[in-house]
């Protein structure tokens, strides 16, 4: 697995232990130069350190709700680099109360900021890398085995994932023409700052342990490595599906 001489933008790292931090880490491992983002000025001295390990070129500001922040990543990546191998999307939201609501009690607006930011966010950040891409670039998003089954406690986010699952596969079929492949990786579940906001998560840490086929949860680097198999060459033949990186939990019943 080599990608040497890629460029590839990693939005959605929180602090070291973030899925996007393993995958970012596997993609500077295999040779590529990264572009990252951090949240505010909050999430900036927890990113920081990550960024500086990776030797990152360009690490910006990048709130998808915030006027021009998204658009002005991709500027300053036009300019800086001309172009952009990949894009690795692992940014999911929705407000505390309607997270912990069951659906039926969540509220139309925070239903629709969840949308926006976990999975129209998805759609805007490939059209804004499509000036820049080539035959063989590739957008990957991050999903959750909630999108396919009722999972306790996920509420809202299941319906949303579900919803990026769906786009995944609408952009493949969008971008097969300019030779772009679209992949939705589907880690298990992993003790993440995000993760932690969902209530009861260490219950169900402890039910994927006990059912996944080697009683294994899987890493943030493990992870990575399946996003850099995407990310490379190897991974130009797979597009439109998603891949599960969670040591066989989804298959046990």
């Amino acid at each position: 697995m080599d990608l040497s001489g890629k460029r590839g933008l990693v939005v959605g790292i929180a602090n070291a232990q973030s899925i996007a931090t393993g995958c970012a880490r596997a993609f500077r491992d295999a040779g590529a130069e990264l572009a990252i983002t951090y949240l505010n000025e909050k999430a900036e001295p927890f990113v920081r350190p990550v960024a500086d390990a990776l030797d990152c070129a360009i690490v910006l500001p990048c709130d998808v709700i915030a006027p021009d922040q998204l658009e002005a990543v991709f500027a300053r990546i036009a300019e800086d680099w001309g172009t952009l191998d990949f894009v690795l999307h692992s940014i999911a939201f929705a407000p505390r109360d309607d997270l912990h609501a069951s659906l039926v009690d969540c509220s139309a607006e925070g239903f629709a900021l969840a949308m926006d930011v976990s999975c129209h966010s998805f759609i805007r950040m490939a059209k804004l890398a499509l000036p820049l891409m080539k035959n063989g670039s590739s957008l990957m998003t991050v999903s959750f085995y909630g999108a396919e089954r009722a999972v306790d406690h996920y509420n809202v986010m299941g319906p949303v994932k579900a919803a990026l699952e769906s786009s995944v596969r609408y952009l493949a079929a969008d971008l097969a023409s300019r030779g772009i492949h679209v992949h939705a990786l589907s880690p298990g579940a992993v003790k993440t700052r995000a993760a932690s906001g969902i209530d009861h998560f260490d219950a169900l840490l402890d039910d994927v342990q006990q059912h996944t086929p080697a009683h294994h949860r899987v890493t943030i680097d493990e992870i990575g490595r399946i996003a850099a198999v995407l990310a490379s060459d190897a991974g130009m033949t797979l597009t439109g599906a998603t891949i599960f990186a969670d040591a066989g939990y989804h298959v046990i019943a």
